[in-house]
């Protein structure tokens, strides 16, 4: 490590603040992906804006027909918060797929769409529940959000305070994951709403996107084997050491009719 200023605010506006008036500054949620790459160097901010003592960016809410996380929500505190499991059963299942305990007792849902990483999982959720990302400035639309690898709306200085998820009839979430880091090598999350079905990829692409392809088949059909003759290009897909571009498209059509399967199940 090297040397840096710690600031620990109370407040949005207060760690607004901060940030602005540093030289090079980060926002420290969870820290699962910044102090990895901070220990490796690759990220060497002059100061860090703890996140952890805003208390109003934590909490979970139901209101109406939505469900209201703070940014700085534990995996953990979604995996088993009765609200979430009421609301939203598929998104409590999701959280307690994430990497270890030691992960979704330190990570944050807020964290995690801020850094969009090409193989987590809330983005999934954000986007086929067509969520909204409020942030200390506007509020962004899942369909926005999500621009490409790490890449997001948000402006530099910007943080997300909470986010806004529309209460689905029902839902489901399916991944394959990587056996050691459990992040997504592909996962589909597959939500109806009484105007049709919402289809959420993580892990094949640079960003997590909707597919378009599998709505339009599962709003004529609803079921698995709708999806058997979908055509999934795999253009722009991510290939790795851990999955072709090839593989990974497939791998969509898989968790897409498994998700589509227990969806119909629950």
């Amino acid at each position: 490590m090297y040397p840096f200023n710690y600031h620990k605010p109370s407040s949005v506006d207060e760690a607004v603040s901060l940030f602005l008036d540093a030289e090079d500054p980060a926002y420290l949620s969870g820290g699962m992906t910044l102090i990895p790459t901070m220990k490796q160097r690759l990220a060497m901010p002059t100061d860090l804006v703890d996140l952890s003592g805003v208390q109003a960016m934590r909490g979970i809410e139901r209101q109406d027909q939505k469900l209201v996380l703070g940014a700085f929500t534990r995996h953990a505190e979604v995996a088993r918060s009765e609200v979430v499991a009421q609301a939203i059963p598929a998104l409590a299942h999701l959280a307690g797929l994430i990497g270890d305990n030691q992960v979704r007792y330190r990570g944050t849902i807020g964290g995690s769409v801020a850094n969009s990483d090409p193989a987590a999982d809330y983005p999934a959720a954000v986007v086929a529940l067509g969520a909204e990302v409020v942030t200390n400035k506007r509020t962004i639309s899942s369909a926005d959000y999500f621009q490409d690898l790490f890449e997001t709306a948000l402006e530099p200085g910007e943080m997300i305070v909470r986010i806004e998820l529309p209460i689905p009839r029902r839902a489901a979430y399916r991944k394959f994951p990587n056996p050691a880091s459990r992040y997504a090598v592909v996962g589909v999350m597959v939500a109806q709403f009484d105007n049709g079905v919402q289809v959420g990829v993580t892990g094949a692409g640079p960003c997590a996107f909707r597919a378009s392809t599998l709505e339009a088949a599962l709003a004529a059909d609803l079921r698995p084997e709708a999806l058997a003759g979908v055509d999934i290009p795999d253009a722009g897909f991510n290939a790795d050491l851990h999955a072709s571009a090839e593989y990974r498209a497939h791998l969509v059509g898989v968790m897409a009719r498994r998700a589509v399967a227990d969806l119909l199940a629950s």
